[in-house]
């Protein structure tokens, strides 16, 4: 079993990351901008809070909708140690409604072009052109959804670098012309290293993602488990103007620039035209255990690339009509490769609903039997290892690893195949019970279940010593330090999970 870099509990660390906060403010629409901004005095508009924004400030906004007649612009910055939050109250889901916005390409519901902030559990929707639109770097959007926006859900151009969205959702946005507005776009004059994780888009008129450059060259974006599907149509259901792809990978005007792509773990499917697009791009591609089904054509990827461009397809499945893929790919372990021949029997489910359903507490995509592979498949254990983690002695085929015997050459206590992990209250005050299950060890398991601050600094070390396969809780006593957001991470041989924690008082 291919063990997570210790590094992953950093780079965690940093998606998830909101500073200990030196101050907080409260919005709410019964709150008055005269107020001092207090829980029990809050202000009434969002961009009063953030004007008073400032590296390590926190910004709660309680679960009420929010009417957005004039942009949020959002142009303070933090700094790495203290990033600035827009958060929605805890166990409250704050609706930002532009509907009074006349469609125009200025009328977003938020414009970010600082830097180093935390936008999380936000609604936003019905903007006159995008939900949100960063042109900022070091930002983390995380668990927010965008729909029913006059162009692309959440838009990232003029600039935008190295920022994170993670666990958000993009759905019913449609511009005049039906081709334009995405679910996710990376696109125009972005920067590079941008990052989505867990990301959904459906029902967009134009793609599901877009990496469409006109002003940029030679940036790389990164997608890890992201599903795009039913783009190309409308919300009733009916055939856009649009594109109607999963994931456009790129394209320029006069098809020369370089939009390094990285795909891992995504899925494509029911898409009006095609799941994985080239669209001209000239740079690298990269697609690792992806999945296409059901597009018209599943892959397109088969035009020249630049001089020192690759174009790499490793333990990709495409379940119907295959498409293009160039004679220069670099492939291996492919399901249109032999010895494969894959069939709708290969998989647990080929029925698609809940995929637009509710996640998992934790934010996560749901789980579902919908394209995991079905036992006895001969895509199981049959990939290339890529430097994604699996179970078992080779990778699976597709975005979901199933689940399997411990891979010959794990350590011999490596942490077991199956663990539960949660708590209960959360948020707390000031205790809260963590529950986890172990399964499966050969021999019992070294486990260790530590807290940290969003700093990264240790707090508390519950658990440390070897554990034999069962069911555990351990009590977190909280009473010593501060409200705010906590990171508790469970790890262990190969297997590392991280979530949060949220101490109110």
């Amino acid at each position: 079993m291919r063990k997570e870099s210790p590094i992953l509990i950093t780079v965690l660390l940093l998606f998830l990351a909101i500073s200990l906060r030196s101050q907080s403010y409260y919005v709410s629409p019964g709150g008055l901008d005269t107020n001092p901004g207090t829980q029990d005095s809050p202000f009434k508009t969002i961009t009063r809070a953030v004007s008073l924004a400032a590296p390590g400030v926190t910004i709660y906004v309680r679960g009420e909708t929010f009417a957005i007649k004039t942009p949020i612009t959002i142009s303070k910055s933090g700094t790495s140690a203290l990033r600035i939050g827009l958060l929605a109250y805890p166990g409250e889901h704050p609706i930002l409604d532009g509907d009074s916005m006349a469609v125009g390409s200025n009328n977003r519901v938020i414009n970010l072009s600082g830097n180093y902030w935390t936008i999380s559990g936000l609604e936003i929707m019905r903007a006159g052109d995008n939900g949100m639109r960063i042109t900022g770097s070091n930002n983390v959007v995380e668990g927010c959804s965008f729909h029913d926006n006059s162009d692309t859900g959440l838009q990232l151009d003029n600039g935008a670098s190295l920022n994170q969205v993670i666990n958000c959702d993009s759905y019913n946005n449609v511009d005049s012309s039906q081709g334009n507005a995405d679910g996710f776009a990376a696109k125009l004059g972005v920067g590079t290293g941008n990052n989505f994780i867990g990301c959904r888009a459906w029902y967009n008129s134009d793609d599901g993602w877009d990496g469409y450059l006109r002003g940029a060259n030679g940036v790389t974006t990164t997608l890890d488990r992201c599903w795009s599907f039913a783009n190309g149509y409308l919300a009733d259901g009916s055939p856009s103007s649009g594109n109607g792809n999963g994931f456009k990978m790129g394209g320029s005007d006069l098809k020369d620039l370089e939009h390094n792509m990285i795909l891992t773990r995504c899925v494509a499917f029911g898409n009006r035209v095609k799941g994985f697009d080239q669209n001209n791009n000239k740079g690298s591609m990269t697609l690792l255990n992806c999945t296409g089904y059901s597009n018209v054509t599943n892959y397109s990827v088969a035009q020249a690339l630049d001089s020192g461009m690759t174009l790499t397809l490793k333990n990709c499945i495409c379940l119907g009509t295959l498409g293009s893929v160039g004679s220069f790919a670099v492939l291996a372990t492919n399901s249109w490769m032999s010895p494969f021949s894959v069939t709708v029997e290969d998989f647990a489910g080929v029925d698609s609903v809940g995929v637009r359903g509710p996640r998992n507490a934790d934010g996560s995509l749901p789980q579902l039997p919908y394209l995991h592979l079905a036992p006895g498949s001969d895509l199981i254990d049959a990939g290339t290892d890529v430097g994604l983690p699996y179970q078992g002695p080779l990778p699976d085929l597709g975005a979901f690893e199933t689940d399997g015997a411990v891979a010959v050459g794990g350590e011999p206590d490596g942490l077991p195949l199956a663990v539960s992990l949660g708590a209960y209250p959360n948020p707390f005050n000031p205790t809260t019970t963590i529950r986890y299950t172990v399964a499966g060890a050969r021999g019992g398991s070294h486990v260790q279940l530590v807290v940290h601050d969003l700093l990264g600094r240790e707090v508390a070390v519950l658990v440390n010593e070897p554990k034999a396969p069962g069911s555990y809780e351990v009590i977190f006593d909280a009473r010593s330090l501060a409200s705010g957001v906590y990171l508790y991470t469970l790890a262990g041989g190969g297997y590392l999970e991280t979530r949060k924690l949220v101490l109110m008082r």
